[in-house]
């Protein structure tokens, strides 16, 4: 098992080295103004039996997690994605009938996770344009890991271990989680990530685990690229030396902030057809020396879809600053309610059309949107989650440049599938006014309360109707009796 735990924080919150104490298997120090992220590796057989099973039928997996807060960004760790859990998967060829289980594991994990078999949760991401992606994707709204939490201190952590539970029980204030397995590799890696803030720098390490710790801050090395961030610092790796390393380095990085914002909200009143619009405070491109298209990568639940049709009018979108539908899942049903569907929902890229005049000013877009019938309820009205899109520049970079594996980069965002090996994304920053980036709607459905007269009532009509039949069957039977006219005889039929 293998840790690695990063601190990284503005140039005025720096920290004296001297202050740093640095024994065996454990390093404390002042707390510290940073954000802090802390990456687990782990063996394939360092995982619990169950889990273990479940992944040797598994080609490549990775979960993406992301909280519904506001925040800012801080250092390296500038990608974006909509609120709650992303799940991107491929089975192994020979055991693709065997996937039930990955939506049981996802239950116990999580929590409520509405999956019951990728075959029929999952979307389909189509292989000649996914060629860096998994095979199949899955979104569920989550606002919080305290579930998860709660499963990895029973399964992970053993009766003693306290320092264990401590990290897992920190799990419930981090802002991003990831976890990726390869049948390659044969490991597993889990990245949480928490906000800036004051952190307490107080590290212990098992002795037969490498723990390696960095406190490091923006910089600028000699020939830094474009392409790349520079940082400079401390490293330590417990265990081996008593003594912080200084260290300067820089490293190709594919996400970065634009240093602009946008807030979304959906326009009232929302009806069954809500407009989302997004407002951005900048319309300059974040590069000026390559070319940079502005997208909106969304995430919809069943309960609420796009329509590819109205979207592939090109008057329409113009009216609505947008350019084109660069992408939806497949299939999206237009017609079925909510409760007739198992499939987990629809993602789309949209490229927005930003003002073409030369003054960076703010605009606004608009994104035209579906609800689904829902199920009946109480009281007549449900409501559903709609999680604000990521906002982001793609920048296309210098021919001949190169993105190897970052140590800090996220991949298998679900978009970034989307765009060729060599573009840079340039990160929108949301806001929100009351600090989450979930959109609620109060549906109108079927008042369970009120149904039982309806059906009541359909079955005195149906009952009445029958009765007013038979009745009229009946009073012709008492006035000329059954057969009551007989047949005419030959001389009667001659007279005819």
């Amino acid at each position: 098992m293998r840790h690695r735990i990063t601190f990284f924080h503005r140039n005025e919150h720096g920290i004296d080295p001297s202050s740093l104490d640095i024994r065996d298997t454990s390093m404390t120090g002042p707390d510290l103004q940073a954000a802090r992220e802390h990456r687990v590796t782990l063996a394939l057989e360092e995982l619990p039996l169950d889990l273990q099973e479940l992944l040797h039928d598994i080609h490549e997996l990775h979960l993406r997690w992301n909280t519904p807060r506001a925040r800012t960004t801080l250092g390296p760790w500038s990608s974006r994605l909509p609120p709650g859990l992303h799940v991107f998967y491929t089975p192994q060829p020979a055991s693709a009938t065997n996937s039930v289980r990955l939506c049981g594991q996802l239950r116990a994990a999580f929590g409520d996770i509405d999956c019951s078999s990728p075959a029929d949760s999952f979307t389909k991401l189509p292989t000649d344009r996914f060629s860096h992606s998994a095979a199949f994707q899955y979104f569920q709204p989550l606002d919080t890991l305290a579930n998860l939490s709660k499963y990895a201190e029973l399964y992970a952590c053993g009766p003693t271990d306290l320092h264990c539970k401590e990290w897992t029980q920190a799990l419930g204030e981090a802002v991003c989680l990831d976890l990726s397995y390869d049948a390659i590799s044969h490991a597993m890696k889990i990245t949480a990530m928490w906000p800036e803030g004051l952190q307490k720098l107080s590290i212990n390490s098992h002795p037969k685990h490498r723990t390696e710790v960095g406190i490091l801050t923006p910089d600028s090395p000699p020939h830094l690229e474009p392409h790349e961030l520079g940082v400079t610092g401390l490293l330590t790796v417990l265990g081996e030396t008593t003594k912080p390393s200084p260290v300067l380095f820089a490293f190709p990085s594919r996400h970065k902030d634009a240093g602009s914002k946008f807030s979304s909200a959906l326009l009232q009143p929302t009806g069954l057809h809500p407009t989302l619009q997004l407002k951005l405070d900048s319309s300059r491109p974040p590069s000026q020396e390559s070319s940079c298209s502005l997208h909106a990568y969304l995430t919809l639940p069943r309960t609420i879809f796009a329509d590819k049709y109205q979207l592939g009018d090109d008057l329409f979108l113009s009216s609505k600053n947008l350019t084109a539908l660069r992408y939806i899942s497949q299939p999206v049903d237009l017609e079925a309610p909510d409760y007739a569907m198992k499939v987990w929902g629809s993602s789309m890229l949209l490229e927005l059309r930003s003002p073409s005049t030369q003054i960076d000013t703010p605009w606004t877009a608009e994104i035209p949107l579906h609800l689904r019938y829902l199920s009946p309820a109480e009281g007549g009205y449900s409501s559903i989650s709609i999680p604000s899109p990521s906002v982001f520049w793609a920048c296309n970079t210098e021919e001949g440049t190169k993105f190897p594996n970052s140590p800090f980069d996220r991949t298998n965002l679900g978009y970034d599938g989307l765009f060729g090996p060599r573009t840079l994304f340039w990160h929108v920053t949301p806001e929100a006014e009351d600090g989450s980036l979930n959109h609620q709607i109060r549906v109108p459905v079927l008042d369970l309360n009120k149904s039982k007269w309806v059906s009541t009532g359909t079955a005195a009509v149906v009952l009445m109707g029958f009765a007013y039949i038979v009745f009229k069957l009946a009073s012709v039977y008492w006035r000329r009796g059954y057969g009551s006219h007989k047949a005419p005889t030959e001389r009667e039929k001659k007279k005819q």
